[in-house]
């Protein structure tokens, strides 16, 4: 009785320490380790189209992701996040009623001139990536935050990769 008893408690122990990554943790990990948006590499169909009203800030969102994201001191669109610049396109293109402002950011370090001038460079090439691909420079307007707003707080390295991006903003 006794054996039965420390092999049930054995077992229920080995249970609760056994756990598997569950869908929602590995799309997480796979946001974070790329940086991408939401909807990054997928195609914008009928079949992604979300609960939102069409051309909304909710539906860029949902359906592309507000954001890219950039190396350290960098301002060129990282190669993996190149795809949801594209989609940004052809969702403007779509939505031909939609202005936008690209928000440039910057992580804490460096001074805040530095940050702003890097925001800006940031926000400039999205923009100039967006023009290239048919959009109209007139609905575009850019702005630099700096290290202002970060996304993220913290002093290392997963809350910097954060705010090293460029944000979209339905206006």
């Amino acid at each position: 009785m006794r054996f039965a008893f420390l092999g049930v408690a054995a077992a229920l122990l080995l249970a609760a320490c056994q756990s598997t990554p569950s869908e929602s943790d590995s799309a997480s990990s796979d946001a974070s380790a790329s940086g991408s948006g939401s909807g990054s590499g997928s195609s914008l169909t009928q079949d992604n189209l979300g609960s939102a009203d069409p051309g909304t800030q909710e539906d860029l969102e949902q359906r592309i992701g507000d954001r890219v994201f950039f190396d350290f001191d960098s301002s060129s669109v990282r190669q993996d996040q190149r795809r949801t610049v594209e989609l940004l396109a052809e969702w403007m293109q779509r939505y031909d009623n939609v202005q936008l402002s690209i928000e440039g950011h910057a992580d804490e370090r460096g001074t805040r001139e530095y940050n702003l001038a890097l925001g800006e460079r940031r926000a400039n090439s999205v923009e100039e990536m967006l023009v290239a691909l048919g959009v109209p420079q007139s609905r575009l307007r850019t702005i630099s935050y700096g290290k202002e707003r970060p996304a993220e707080i913290g002093s290392n390295e997963a809350a910097w990769a954060a705010n090293r991006r460029a944000e979209f903003v339905v206006r």
